[in-house]
Formats: structure tokens, C-alpha cells, sequence
């Protein structure tokens, strides 16, 4: 075993703090990755303070995870020391049932081994994430980050890049389309920058007034600050897609009003229910879908798109030493748009 320098929460109400975790030296199959970058997203968050009440510990968070080869197994075929290699949502699944056949494996149906605060594939070894040094993983879940992304803004796409991308390929986002963004988070941004890279008129919708400059720099068409229901009025029946990424509880009719006949709106963040009105979705044909990550296959195609169209998160890089501050800012919205670790800071 690998001893291996990481920052874990101890309970539900402790801060992050040093800790060692071991990782297993690799298997046949096996890549050992030097970590260099690690995103921070909402959910670990959520999970640190067991806000979604399934959390065990000590948990080490992280799950946008970028780094370097360092050792490979003997079987291993498709990866050599010193390549670039990103680890996201997930680091195993069954592998045997119909998602899983279906490259689909965020869906697995024994249940995926997701990248902490979950179990290998034995139902026991607890997996601990990216806030450390470095991480082991089977070949066949590792994502290549294509040359053109720069490792600390690649990060992010591996969790937020890859929660919008699935969405906007699956109900068949294109050019000349409307599309709207709820919310200009660390998701949201993500959103505005995919869909404007598939040829889409994009709009943001957000309470913030203020954030309007920025939606405009980050490639969106339009702004509506929802706080204001007459602005809302005015865009009914406008969008073919709405792409809701709040986590917070908010009104589903009022959104639904703004899909034209046949539109989808489609559910990335875990918001509180919200009641439905069934007209909304009747009266116009209108869907009301939901999304998860996206499949190991269909990550690797959203980071060449990404790398192709020049595509690429909008990050605060910090020491790891920092993580503590950067929750309490993430709550204030305090970040344009995703805090990353920096992990050369644990290894000083």
C-alpha cells in the first residue's frame, strides 16, 4: 500500500484537515496517477456535511481530478508514464450490466464506485477522492486530457463539464437552436459555454442582475434576470431546451411556461421538489427530464469537443491549505466560477 498525504472531514462538522490514506500499488491493470489538479464542486459540500444523509468517514473529497502517470500495471495497454490523465465521477462500475454494456456506467445497476464516499466494487474498500497526492485507478476508467487544455481549468469538465454536455447531446442541441441556462454557477457557466459551442442562441436566466457582464463575456446571447416576473412573461414558449443547473428550490411552472411546443427541460442540480403543474407539460407537449454525469465514453468525447472548440472551465486556483475558506465562499457564491486545489501545496 501507498501511504498518501490527503485532506479528509473527520464528521459531519469537523473542517478538512491533514490526513494520511493509503492507496493500493497497481494491479495489473492499474494506473497510479500523480495528482496535480482536483475541482471543487458543490456536492462535495453537500456530502462533507452529509447534507444528502448518506455520508461515511473519514471522507477525502474530490472528484475532478487531474494528474500524471506515475506507475502502470503490467497489462496495461493504453497508458504510459508522464501522460496526462484525468479521473472523474466514478472509478468502477459492474461492468456486466446493460448500462455498463451500453457505456453508461454512471448508471450501473449493482451501483458505480464512485470517486470517494462510495466502495470498490467489493462492497467494502472505502474510496477516498482527489483532495490528495495521488490515486489509483483501473485503466478502463481514466479519461485522456487532450493537449490544448490547460490541466487546472480541465478539471472542472470531468464533474461540470460532462453534467451539461450529456444533457445538451441527448435531446439534440444544434445550431440555430434556443437554449436557456438557469443559473451562471459552476455549472451554469459551463452550460453557457457548451451550448454556444454547438451553434446555440443562449440565454442566461438568474436572480443576479449583476451577473449579467459576465454572461454576456462568457458567450451568452441574452440575460434575463428572473427576480422580475414580467421579464419572465415576455420569453414564454421562446426556448427549445432549458437546462436547469439551481440547487435550490425554485418554481418548475414558471419554467416549463418558457419551453416552446416540444421543448425539454432538463434537471442537472439536486434543487428540493418543486410542485407541478401537469397543464405546463401537457398543453405544449413539453418535457421534464433529469441527467447524470455521463458515461466514460461520452466524457472523452465532451473533453475533445472541448478541446477542439477552445472550450474550458473558469477556475480560482488555490492551496489546499485554503479548502476551508473556499466552501464557506462557495456558499456566498463567492467564485467566478469553480474553485481548483492546486495539489503541489500538499506535497510542500
Amino acid at each position: 500500500m501507498l501511504k498518501t498525504p490527503a485532506y479528509a472531514a473527520l464528521s459531519a462538522q469537523s473542517p478538512l484537515l491533514p490526513f494520511a490514506i493509503e492507496r493500493r500499488q497497481p494491479g495489473p491493470r492499474d494506473v497510479l496517477i500523480d495528482i496535480l489538479y482536483c475541482g471543487i464542486c458543490h456536492s462535495d459540500l453537500h456530502q462533507v456535511r452529509n447534507e444528502w444523509g448518506s455520508s461515511s468517514y473519514p471522507m477525502v473529497p474530490g472528484h475532478e481530478i487531474i494528474g500524471v502517470v506515475a506507475d502502470i500495471g503490467a497489462e496495461v495497454s493504453r497508458w504510459r508514464v508522464g501522460d496526462r490523465a484525468g479521473v472523474g465521477c466514478f472509478v468502477d462500475s459492474c461492468r456486466a450490466c446493460e448500462p455498463c454494456r451500453e457505456g453508461e456506467e454512471q448508471y450501473c445497476e449493482r451501483g458505480a464506485s464512485f470517486t470517494y464516499n462510495s466502495c470498490e466494487q467489493d462492497g467494502v474498500t472505502p474510496t477516498y477522492g482527489g483532495y490528495s497526492t495521488r490515486i489509483t485507478v483501473d485503466q478502463d476508467y481514466l479519461l485522456r486530457i487532450p493537449p490544448g487544455l490547460a490541466a487546472e481549468r480541465a478539471a472542472p469538465l470531468l464533474c461540470a463539464g460532462i453534467t451539461c454536455y450529456a444533457p445538451l447531446r441527448r435531446f439534440g442541441v444544434s445550431a440555430g437552436q434556443r437554449v436557456a441556462v438557469l443559473g451562471l454557477g459552476g455549472l451554469g457557466h459551463m452550460g453557457v459555454k457548451l451550448a454556444k459551442a454547438m451553434g446555440a442562441e443562449v440565454t442566461v436566466l438568474s436572480r443576479s442582475a449583476d451577473k449579467q457582464a459576465d454572461a454576456l463575456r462568457l458567450g451568452a446571447d441574452d440575460f434575463v434576470a428572473t427576480a422580475d416576473p414580467e421579464a419572465l412573461s415576455r420569453h414564454q414558449g421562446r426556448f427549445h431546451l432549458l437546462l436547469d443547473t439551481v440547487s435550490a428550490r425554485h418554481d418548475f411552472n414558471a419554467c416549463l411556461q418558457l419551453l416552446r411546443r416540444d421543448g425539454t427541460m432538463v434537471l442537472v442540480g439536486m434543487g428540493d421538489p418543486s410542485p407541478l403543474a401537469p397543464g405546463a407539460l401537457i398543453l405544449h407537449r413539453r418535457r421534464l427530464a433529469g441527467s447524470l454525469i455521463g458515461g466514460i465514453r461520452e466524457t472523452q468525447e465532451m473533453l475533445d469537443f472541448c478541446a477542439a472548440r477552445g472550450v474550458q472551465a473558469e477556475v480560482e486556483v488555490i492551496p489546499i491549505q485554503q479548502v476551508n475558506e473556499a466552501y464557506e465562499r462557495m456558499l456566498r457564491s463567492d467564485v467566478r466560477y469553480r474553485f481548483v486545489i492546486d495539489l503541489a501545496s500538499l506535497r510542500a
